[in-house]
């Protein structure tokens, strides 16, 4: 039981405003300090047990002290390595196919501005045929991430030089016959925690505003080595939280007054505003669902362990995914294609076939969805249900079914613990001074009361979350998806846990005009049936291709 207490009594006697003294190395620990400390963790040891442990805490804090002396940076992750398979689980097996075919009879449009919507195999179809190079097309992005990147504040760094040589690269090597494929010379986007050699990546916090990573991320340098040209480094929320950055606040383009959520804020909002035909967003726990919904785009969360993580900023080691946004479900296919798999660096990632197929008969998958939370109050509630009966109508059978019934949202200290962890020098060192937001939930407070979180209650946690998963095996057995609200529901909170892919697409708008979504959740390692159902959800309904008009100008 002694342990119950090594991790938070340390933290316990030096916490002071703003930062950590650590100054306790002068003081003696007492009885009576015990006596405080256990009522923050709520036990209720007596004296005498108190008074044993004295000696072994003063030689643990000791060690703190040498450990802290180690210099671990974030991209070093814990020797512990989460798991997201279920007893019973059998990986997909076979080899990995993926086909798209290019649209035949596209051209340029009259009104160029136009092109900022074009989905990827649209624009492909354009530099295949040579009717617009890729300089041509990198320098019209550029153009307007310039022209209306200040408008959303959306946009940490332009990256024109490296653009522009990768652009007359990517024309060089397709005049030659070397065609690389669908993304070959068409522009991207990356969310700015991850890091790329030439240019610095900031985090979206002050503390690393100027932070410059030799290195460039996994999944940076797959779409790069696929011919990609990335053209901006995109907002985040500070350190992976909501929309505000040390620049701004990163704007929603259907209403500027509006953030665009977070903290894939500035990945979102390039592509819903039509600044990059695609961006990189990441999600620990909601970031990528949530600015989705404020910008009407589509995203896609992989399986937990289907993307490396190698150059991306480590909030959570056990929550942490990379995935697309996109303007639909076959682009985030595309990209998704691209991007997974292992690369030998991030060792959670498995190594899973991706067999999408577009032309799935949707009446054969046997999809679920989460009838209680859909019968309940909620926003989006009108848009939902008009989702579910498009999909009825379309001959879909819906089955009812219910997630399992755990305390989820106390498994959120997860992140409070991985990310003190993670950030333990920030606020160590105070710099977390630094750092835009300073309120109550804001990360500072948020690191600085992970560490009053025991190891022990942290691990009866994952215990918790084991049965989760578990449980949501049972759940998923016979059904091949499931749908659920995007918000109102437990649902983000556990499949984020679980590991579970989903997609995130707009289904219309509010009365304030804010777009709506609706997200589809896979099972594990399932991208190819959900991303082919997504499809032809949309292939059903126009949201996908509504887009914000003032940037059409």
């Amino acid at each position: 039981m002694n342990i119950n207490l090594k991790t938070i009594l340390i933290a316990t006697f030096s916490f002071g405003l703003g930062a950590f003294a650590y100054k306790t190395a002068e003081n003696k620990i007492t009885v009576a300090m015990l006596q405080q400390a256990q009522q923050v963790i709520g036990l209720n040891f007596t004296d005498a047990q108190l008074d044993s442990t004295v000696s072994e805490l003063e030689d643990f804090r000791k060690g703190y002290e040498r450990l802290r002396r180690v210099d671990l940076p974030n991209e070093v992750a814990p020797a512990l390595q989460f798991n997201p398979i279920p007893v019973g689980f059998k990986m997909p097996e076979g080899n990995s196919s993926f086909e798209i075919d290019l649209p035949k009879k596209v051209k340029l449009p009259a009104n160029r501005d136009e092109l900022a919507y074009y989905s990827i195999p649209q624009l492909a179809a354009l530099i295949k045929s040579k009717q617009i190079s890729s300089e041509e097309l990198t320098r019209f992005y550029l153009d307007r991430l310039k022209k209306y990147g200040p408008k959303l504040e959306s946009v940490i760094t332009i990256t024109e030089e490296l653009a522009l040589q990768q652009a007359k690269q990517a024309d060089k090597e397709i005049a030659a016959g070397k065609y690389k494929g669908i993304l070959h010379g068409i522009p991207f986007g990356v969310k700015d925690l991850l890091a790329t050699k030439t240019y610095k990546t900031t985090w979206g916090a002050g503390p690393y505003k100027d932070q410059q990573l030799n290195l460039d991320a996994t999944v940076v340098e797959r779409l790069q080595n696929a011919g990609g040209v990335m053209v901006a480094k995109l907002t985040l929320g500070a350190l992976a939280m909501g929309d505000v950055w040390y620049g701004g606040k990163t704007r929603s383009p259907w209403d500027l007054t509006k953030g665009s959520s977070g903290s894939s804020a500035g990945s979102a909002a390039a592509v819903a505003a039509g600044l990059v035909p695609y961006a990189i967003g990441t999600e620990t726990l909601g970031s990528i669902v949530s600015p989705s919904t404020a910008t009407g785009t589509t995203g896609l969360r992989p399986t937990y362990g289907r993307v490396s993580r190698h150059g991306a900023m480590a909030l959570s080691w056990s929550m942490d995914k990379i995935g697309p946004i996109t303007r639909s479900a076959e682009d985030a296919a595309i990209v998704f294609n691209t991007i997974q798999g292992p690369d030998g660096k991030d060792l959670s990632v498995y190594d899973a076939p991706f067999n999408y197929n577009k032309n799935i008969d949707p009446k054969k998958l046997r999809v679920g969805y989460l009838k209680k939370d859909f019968d309940g109050k909620y926003g989006f509630k009108q848009n939902d249900e008009a989702a579910l009966e498009a999909l009825r109508k379309a001959g879909v059978e819906l089955v009812p079914i219910e997630l399992p019934d755990l305390p989820v949202s106390d498994l959120i200290l997860t992140i409070s613990v991985e990310g003190a962890a993670a950030f333990d020098e920030l606020t160590r060192s105070g710099k977390d001074s630094l750092l835009v937001q300073q309120h109550k939930n804001a990360w500072p407070n948020i690191f600085r009361a992970g560490r009053f979180i025991p190891a022990v209650e942290y691990l009866q946690a994952q215990r918790v979350r084991t049965l989760l998963i578990q449980q949501m095996h049972e759940k998923m057995k016979g059904i091949d998806l499931y749908i659920s609200p995007s918000f109102g529901s437990s649902n983000l909170v556990v499949t984020n846990l679980t590991g579970h892919p989903c997609v995130v697409m707009p289904t219309g708008f509010q009365q304030n005009g804010m777009p709506t979504t609706i997200t589809f959740i896979g099972k594990l390692f399932g991208e190819a049936e959900l991303l082919a159902f997504a499809k032809y959800y949309q292939d059903l309904t126009p949201h996908d291709e509504k887009h914000p008009t003032a940037f059409l100008k």
